[in-house]
């Protein structure tokens, strides 16, 4: 789900992506050193709220996760039910029926919900997003199946009853044809299937072939009445070439519409009928699809703009006074260069919205945040911020030239994917920068890999656990250390067993970087975090 790049720095004992995870493999755990006996909760001890990033299916169907997160926990981040992947439909709609459910089952057992994120690179619709970028295209005006209208014929039978088609029955189907009064026409084919055949062509209309080009789309539409609701019409483009679109008519006049892209350039198009009932057919069209031109740069960068602020307004408002915080933009810079992420590899969840906004993409994100609750806290989260230092100077760079255009921006995220190997010095640095930012600063998806190195057979061992304790504690004890009480805004782990870390389930890595094993029991990481936690 991250570039090339960022997997690369996997290998190098680094966690570079934010985890957006759908499956729930498990990896088996090798049992891990059993931790000193505690009834001490995370959140009891510290004194900032402890977070704990969730996932739907697990939190609602999953007791001992839930009591888990329940007890541990102030809050919740969404791992993915709040994005815009999760949200936003191709046509442009949103639905909020899994956020909205997810969000009344934590808040009814009196969790906070932290926002989880308005405007990032992944996770998204990105082809409803790419699709505002060109013109939508057209349909030629000429009609390539004229016989389509059933207005020719004057037989009762075969090839004379509708001129250009040739009615069939056989096999062990039964049934007639028959010309009726259309859709607005003073003829229409008529099929009444009384015994369905064995197979689907056992009754069809044949009609002619038409011409099509190679690879061309075409828009084929049908207007379809049954005198059944579960009823078929089977559509056929067939000479050489097989292609079907099924078709489950109302008991009323309606028009069906099927998209094709023509696999051969004679085809004839052919009407089966291999379910019983009436059938009446009428006004058949194909039309060539005339695809869309790219927009130009400026009205590309409105219509991206506007899904923007769509987006951010409508779902901040839908949550405004309940969720107090959102991650408004997630990972903006770039590893290495430190520039604004503006590219990368265009998958059908990724899409980059600096490409058409520049680097005001952020500003306008945080003023459309404000606009719709100018209550909540607003951050920009990004990783690699304790290993990457141009990343860290950087993203601290494009905040204050952000706030000097007047962006509403109170902190900062840093996301924390690391591992036993990584530098503790390194971790202070970020610590002392962030802070030194005078913004709020939060761990926002804090876990620990103890086989960075990906390494083939990898067994855990006693010293990898003690070693990944140690580190969480660390991290823990840095952050108070280092950020003072005043900007210190919470402190998330991202996520709750080794067998639902998306380091497991996603990237499909052995290993074990969280504070629960795989059958939720506290490893010691869970004691040494409460103790790094504790004032």
């Amino acid at each position: 789900m991250k570039s090339g790049l960022q997997l690369a720095l996997l290998v190098l004992g680094l966690i570079t992506i934010v985890s957006c995870k759908k499956g729930h493999d498990v990896t088996p755990a090798p049992p891990p050193p059993t931790p000193p006996s505690s009834d001490t909760t995370l959140k009891s001890v510290a004194a900032f709220p402890v977070g704990i990033a969730i996932e739907s299916a697990l939190f609602n169907n999953n007791a001992l996760y839930r009591t888990i997160v329940i007890r541990e926990a102030n809050q919740v981040t969404f791992g993915y039910e709040m994005k815009h992947g999760a949200i936003v439909k191709d046509d442009g709609s949103f639905d909020y029926s899994t956020a909205d459910a997810l969000f009344n089952s934590v808040t009814a057992v009196g969790l906070q919900v932290y926002g989880h994120t308005l405007v990032w690179h992944q996770n998204q619709n990105g082809n409803y997003l790419r699709s505002l970028t060109v013109s939508p295209g057209s349909t030629s005006s000429t009609n390539l199946l004229p016989a389509g209208d059933f207005e020719s014929g004057s037989g009762t039978s075969g090839s004379t009853m509708f001129t250009g088609w040739n009615a069939l029955i056989g096999g062990s189907a039964s049934g007639s044809f028959a010309a009726v009064a259309g859709n607005g026409s003073s003829r229409a084919l008529e099929a009444t299937v009384t015994t369905p055949g064995a197979n689907a062509w056992d009754m069809q209309a044949i009609g002619p072939n038409w011409t099509a080009t190679v690879g061309t789309q075409y828009k084929i539409s049908v207007d379809i009445k049954a005198s059944v609701g579960n009823g078929k019409v089977r559509l056929v483009n067939q000479n050489n070439q097989y292609q079907q679109y099924d078709i489950t008519p109302t008991t009323s006049w309606a028009t069906y519409t099927w998209t094709l892209t023509a696999a051969e350039t004679s085809p004839s198009l052919r009407l089966n009928f291999p379910a019983a009932g009436v059938y009446t057919i009428d006004n058949i069209r194909i039309n060539e699809i005339i695809p869309g031109g790219q927009l130009s740069a400026a009205q590309a960068a409105a219509n991206i703009d506007s899904a923007m602020s769509r987006f951010i307004r409508s779902t901040i408002t839908r949550y405004a006074g309940k969720i107090k915080a959102w991650d408004v933009v997630n990972e903006s810079i770039n590893d290495g260069t430190g520039t604004i992420r503006d590219s990368g590899t265009q998958t059908s969840d990724a899409f980059y919205w600096a490409k058409y906004l520049g680097r005001e993409y952020a500003l306008k994100a945080f003023n459309y945040a404000k606009a719709a609750d100018p209550n909540a806290l607003l951050f920009i989260n990004d990783y690699n911020l304790e290993y990457d230092s141009r990343k860290l100077d950087s993203l601290i760079a494009y905040v204050n030239e952000l706030k000097s255009k007047g962006a509403k921006i109170d902190g900062i995220g840093t996301q924390m994917h690391i591992s036993i190997n990584t530098s503790k010095t390194a971790i202070d640095n970020m610590f002392v920068k962030l802070a030194a930012t005078g913004l709020k600063i939060r761990v926002s998806e804090l876990d620990i890999r103890i086989n960075p190195n990906n390494l083939t057979g990898f067994t855990a061992t006693t010293q990898n656990f003690s070693d990944q304790a140690d580190m969480y504690k660390y991290v823990a004890q840095s952050f108070i250390k280092n950020v003072p009480a005043a900007q210190r805004y919470d402190f998330t782990v991202w996520g709750v067993g080794d067998g639902d870390s998306w380091i497991v389930t996603a990237l499909k890595k052995v290993d074990y970087p969280l504070l629960f094993d795989v059958n939720y029991s506290k490893k010691t990481a869970f004691t040494s975090l409460l103790q790094g936690l504790k004032q």
